[in-house]
């Protein structure tokens, strides 16, 4: 089976395994894992912040830091596509009992011009506060989104206290893709969550960082939405090893999905553009009015031992990852003129 669903079926590396087994162990709840403390202490300096707090998910990460950030009844101003709005269960208006102002935008991020737009300013008794700007990078689609924009929408959001927080499920994606360290990304956002699963391979967790009263107060927070946990080190022993190595080696995912788009460029039916690739995600369209050719080839990679979610509007998406090797690749790539031959498109 070659799985390109998502990075999160990455399985621990044998290494990570063995780490696990041997990790030093304590009660988390009273900061004693001492494993747990240093993967927090590593990934803080990693992402230029004071602190960090590991966090059971990515899910839990944002949802903590929208907790954290806001006030119930507040305002947050986020893209309409994003993990929060799209995949979290209306997280946000269960637990911090805050709105969603969602924006629709032309490209794949958020520009300053177009959250200025919908920032609540002034005192108004109608309108509900803007608490928060939420922003991700990568984005879901595979995309980075500029420094550039980021420093501009933080300079300005700064200058009204508002804070920004960051979705940076796959931020060392970003920063490889720019060939920055991902300090420079995360210095454009007031708090910041990473996953250590994905495409850092270990099996659980995510880290949320800050500075250090925000982090004091998250981890409060942390304890009030049921993540405290205790000998937690076994789980976060994977974790170092996933911020100390597995990040060098992101590029080679990002290779194989560009290999993969050229691949698919080769033939009409398929609309894809291999430049345009610029991490290990993205999105396959096809030329073709036939709204059966996408289900079709669908169908055909899973007969095939290839195994991708069902299309999305007409789109397949595609995901590279550690477990993704150049053989599968190649294998891959052998299979692929017989499937489309068998479209018979």
């Amino acid at each position: 089976m070659i799985d390109f669903r998502s990075d999160t079926v990455t399985k621990p590396t044998k290494e990570m395994r063995l780490a696990m087994m041997n990790a030093e162990v304590g009660d988390d709840v009273l900061s004693e894992d001492p494993t747990v403390n240093l993967l927090e202490e590593t990934a803080a300096k990693m992402l230029g912040k004071d602190d960090a707090l590991y966090v059971p998910s990515g899910t839990f990460g944002n949802q903590l830091a929208i907790l954290t950030h806001n006030k119930r009844g507040d305002e947050i101003i986020v893209k309409d596509d994003t993990h929060v709005v799209q995949y979290e269960v209306a997280a946000s208006a269960v637990i911090a009992g805050v709105q969603l102002r969602t924006v629709t935008v032309e490209n794949s991020w958020m520009t300053w011009n177009d959250i200025s737009k919908y920032i609540r300013s002034g005192y108004d008794i109608h309108q509900p506060e803007t608490g928060m700007v939420e922003l991700q990078n990568s984005l879901g689609n595979g995309d980075v989104m500029p420094l550039e924009e980021m420093k501009l929408i933080h300079e300005n959001l700064n200058a009204l206290n508002i804070p920004i927080h960051l979705d940076g499920a796959r931020i060392f994606n970003a920063a490889t893709y720019l060939d920055v360290d991902v300090s420079e990304i995360a210095q454009y956002c007031d708090s910041v969550m990473c996953c250590l699963s994905k495409g850092l391979g270990a099996p659980i967790g995510s880290i949320l960082a800050g500075n250090e009263d925000f982090i004091y107060k998250a981890r409060k927070n942390r304890k009030l939405m049921g993540g405290g946990m205790r000998q937690a080190g076994v789980i976060a022993a994977p974790g170092l090893i996933a911020l100390e190595q597995m990040t060098k080696r992101l590029k080679n995912d990002h290779d194989n999905a560009k290999l993969l788009a050229e691949a698919f460029s080769k033939y009409d039916i398929f609309d894809i553009e291999p430049n345009n690739i610029k991490t290990n995600i993205f999105f396959l369209k096809f030329k073709t009015e036939d709204e059966l050719i996408p289900d079709k080839f669908h169908k055909l990679l899973e007969e095939n031992d290839v195994s991708v979610y069902p299309p999305r509007k007409g789109e397949i998406r595609f995901v590279t990852h550690y477990d993704i090797t150049e053989c599968d690749i190649s294998n891959f790539l052998k299979l692929l003129p017989t499937i489309v031959e068998k479209i018979g498109y």
